[in-house]
């Protein structure tokens, strides 16, 4: 049996050298690639971390609400009476929730029959301000800074950016 010939190209050189590592040119493609979805995803993420910054913020103000109520079922007022201290007026530190601290109008102390929490906001929410008054109307009078999300609202608390009022 005949076996068949194996064909020859006559100088033809064989490489047998292997490429090792990268090249210059996908190493900068990579970086581009890189910098590219990072400038796309750090402000989402940005805005991301202030959303879940302003749900403390609507939680104090619950939570506070709650407590003005309790005090004006015992006491009939929403001010202090006798050895009663309202919740507005106890020391700031149990009125600070995460970067917010809420205060009331008129200095600290509600009237009888009225109030007006106002959680206003530090570090990476400063700016932003959310009220909520005796008969739950709420309100957006600020908006963390450089977020780009609505400036205010009277009748909403504005909790992500493009929301409307």
């Amino acid at each position: 049996m005949n076996q068949p010939e194996v064909l020859t190209v006559p100088n033809r050189p064989q490489f047998r050298a292997r490429s090792e590592g990268f090249t210059l040119i996908e190493v900068m493609i990579t970086v581009a690639i890189i910098g590219i979805l990072a400038a796309v995803a750090y402000p989402s993420y940005t805005d991301y971390v202030r959303r879940g910054q302003v749900v403390e913020a609507t939680n104090a103000l619950a939570t506070m609400r709650a407590n003005m109520e309790r005090h004006f079922q015992d006491n009939r007022t929403y001010d202090t009476v006798g050895t009663f201290t309202s919740p507005c007026e106890v020391d700031a530190s149990a009125r600070t929730f995460g970067n917010f601290v809420i205060s009331c109008t008129d200095a600290g102390a509600p009237s009888a029959t009225a109030y007006v929490l106002t959680a206003t906001g530090s570090g990476p929410v400063s700016g932003a301000a959310y009220t909520i008054n005796q008969v739950n109307a709420r309100g957006t009078t600020g908006v963390p800074t450089g977020s780009g999300w609505t400036s205010s609202c009277t009748s909403a608390w504005i909790l992500k950016k493009g929301q409307a009022c």
